[in-house]
């Protein structure tokens, strides 16, 4: 058993929101139980909401503020929140000018999200929806819709956060998120296990020497399993999968912005030795990397292990990711 800080396991999710709604009150506020919304709502501007289970910090409620989004629905550790707790994050973002749902693309939050769109129409709310599907282990490149989001869902949220910031109507933050969705691919590696408060046993069994290239941020399975390898060696076989995606695609290599993401137990050390092998790899087969993210986007509570996310970027994508934001997880 993994030691841990908590009390009650039960207690966990609404003790943390208290902590960050307490050591980022000049941002957030927890609009309902189980919804963190930004401090002072902002008017006449398209909404957007994000969310998802906990034990993704600082994914979903870190990305809550000015420039990005403007209500997080949380649910139980890898658990999908509830559809009343969606509908009470689209009414909190809601100023009248429609509000977006973007989310990782997993079973229970597509029904809940689903359900609590319908439910806001029914009050006048027009919603919309951008799931995201970046994780190329999870699917084919010709059956991208079921792919799951991991990490490169940052780009989603960002992107589409600083479209509705700037006031652009419905219908242009969703092609806009729509395109960052569909011109990201990211891949993740396992090297440890996680841990629910209270399970009691890993969310899966990983031996000591071994890893697990392209698990997903649950515990899902991936693609190969195999001996721990020099950092080198390992970025080489995750871009592999992320390169075979692109060239079955037909997309050739351009501009991106590279994000490396820690899981929840990797050390900077070790992240930015993976930033250094992805972008030296990337640049030799042709990619000019323009923008760059290294730290902890997406986690997975302490797993050990870290992902790459590729953003094909153009002068739109480019000014929208640079746009000023200001949240728990990104200031300025």
């Amino acid at each position: 058993m993994l030691k841990k800080l908590v009390n009650d396991p039960f207690d966990a999710v609404d003790e943390m929101l208290e902590g960050f709604v307490g050591a980022h009150g000049d941002v957030v506020a927890a609009s309902a139980p189980r919804v963190i919304a930004r401090r002072e709502k902002a008017t006449n501007k398209v909404g957007l909401v994000i969310g998802g289970g906990s034990g993704h910090e600082p994914s979903f409620l870190g990305y809550v503020g000015m420039g990005v989004a403007d209500a997080a629905a949380i649910g139980n550790v890898f658990a999908a929140p509830g559809a009343d707790v969606c509908l009470e994050a689209i009414k909190a973002a809601s100023t009248g000018r429609g509000v977006l749902l973007a989310y990782g693309n997993y079973a229970g939050d597509v029904l809940n999200f689903d359900l609590a769109a319908e439910l806001a129409e029914l009050e006048g709310i027009t919603c919309r929806t951008v799931r995201g599907t970046d994780d190329v282990a999870s699917a084919p490149s010709d059956d991208r819709g079921h792919r799951r989001g991991i990490a490169g869902m940052f780009f989603l949220f960002k992107i589409a956060g600083a479209a509705a910031e700037r006031g652009d109507d419905l219908d242009t933050v969703v092609a806009l998120a729509e395109r960052a969705n569909d011109l990201t691919a990211s891949i993740g590696v396992a090297l440890a296990p996680c841990e629910v408060p209270g399970a009691g046993r890993p969310t899966f069994e990983l031996g000591p020497d071994d890893i697990e290239i392209g698990m997903g941020i649950h515990g899902e399975a991936g693609l190969q399993r195999g001996r721990i390898e020099p950092a080198d060696a390992v970025v080489d076989r995750m871009l592999d999968a992320i390169f075979a995606d692109q060239a079955a695609r037909g997309l050739p290599p351009g501009a991106v912005a590279l994000l490396v993401n820690g899981l929840g137990a990797t050390a900077y050390l070790d992240l930015y030795i993976v930033y250094r092998a992805a972008r030296r790899r990337l640049e030799s087969a042709g990619w000019t990397v323009s923008r760059s993210f290294v730290g902890e986007f997406v986690t997975s509570l302490e797993m050990a292990g870290t992902s790459i996310s590729i953003l094909r970027l153009d002068d739109e994508l480019r000014e929208l990711l640079d746009a000023p934001a200001r949240t728990a997880r990104l200031a300025g």
